[in-house]
């Protein structure tokens, strides 16, 4: 078997990112549920973006911020999402590819337009998140790039992605097209409702195509359906290879098999949860893909979720390397 040219391909919704601050009393008055992740229309997303205060715009989405996170540790990243041949499908391109993540995926000619997240910020840091999907629900079988995936180590997998049908086809072919070529497949669950609108497929999904599990606690209780963490915890580790799973200021939970790693939280500040388990995820996998042991992994995923978080915003600003401890 060919050693891989990367280390992480991750597939997802490309997105760009409005972040703004907000009081809760903005969330009421707009119909949203605090912490959770909406899916808007057009005319929403107008309304909403029309009366949020001033915001910081970046690329962005799930799997994106994984991605430059775990380019940003020193991993050969690559990604695949649909933006629309639009202003923000050349600022997502030109971000992504900023950060060090190779974007191969051809544009969206006519249609919809590039998709985008409004994530309003609650003077505690909780995010609550308002996406339009526009180009996004384009992603299908056909841009799953059978050459990208076949050479990447781990192929990283969007559970925000996972409404449409045609993006849970591509998520078949893509675990198929890993496996056959003898690489690993990982699933984040993104999103406790996500999961709940899709819990039969995502369940098949994670026992017949996933070797590596992220979740957070509320995403692994809906997954198996369950208010008991350690049945959910047992559960996974019975049908992956490898489950992580964030539990905020507990920290997180690696298990593989026979072994459980406790993994503590790193102190810091929280000012923006967005992207916490996105950078998770990342530092996870630079740190897996490098060989090293899975408490390291988990380390290395803690301490990029608490950089992440210490500042408005999904990308890192500190010299994660610098952080972790890499050469």
């Amino acid at each position: 078997m060919a050693l891989p040219t990367l280390d992480i391909l991750g597939i997802g919704n490309a997105i760009v990112d409005v972040l703004a601050r907000e009081e809760d009393g903005f969330l009421a008055q707009h119909g949203m549920q605090r912490g959770a992740m909406n899916l808007i229309d057009a005319a929403k997303a107008e309304a909403i973006y029309g009366g949020m205060g001033p915001g910081v715009e970046s690329s962005g989405g799930s799997a994106g911020n994984t991605c430059a996170v775990a380019a940003a540790l020193g991993a050969r990243v690559g990604f695949l999402g649909k933006v629309a041949d639009d202003a923000l499908g050349q600022t997502f391109g030109h971000d992504i590819r900023a950060a060090g993540v190779r974007f191969p995926t051809a544009p969206l000619a006519g249609g919809a337009p590039t998709a985008r997240c409004l994530i309003l910020v609650a003077p505690d840091g909780q995010r609550t998140m308002n996406t339009f999907l526009g180009a996004c629900v384009h992603f299908g079988e056909d841009d799953v790039d059978e050459a990208a995936v076949a050479s990447a180590a781990v192929t990283y997998l969007e559970g925000y992605l996972f409404d449409p049908p045609a993006a849970q086809a591509a998520f078949r072919r893509a675990a198929a097209i890993a496996h056959g070529a003898g690489r690993k497949v990982a699933l984040t669950l993104s999103d406790p409702f996500c999961v709940g609108r899709h819990r039969d497929a995502f369940r098949a999904l994670v026992r017949d195509g996933v070797d590596i599990l992220f979740a957070n606690e509320d995403e692994i209780l809906s997954l198996y359906e369950t208010d008991d963490f350690a049945q959910a915890m047992e559960q996974a580790r019975a049908e992956v290879a490898i489950a992580a799973l964030t539990r905020s200021e507990q920290g997180s939970v690696v298990v593989s098999g026979a072994r459980t790693e406790t993994v503590a939280a790193v102190p810091t500040t929280v000012v923006d949860t967005t992207g916490a388990g996105d950078a998770y995820a990342a530092g996870f996998l630079a740190a897996l893909t490098r060989g090293l042991d899975l408490a390291e992994c988990g380390r290395w995923g803690s301490v990029a979720a608490a950089e992440v978080i210490s500042h408005f915003g999904a990308r890192p600003q500190a010299e994660l390397k610098a952080l972790v401890g890499a050469a």
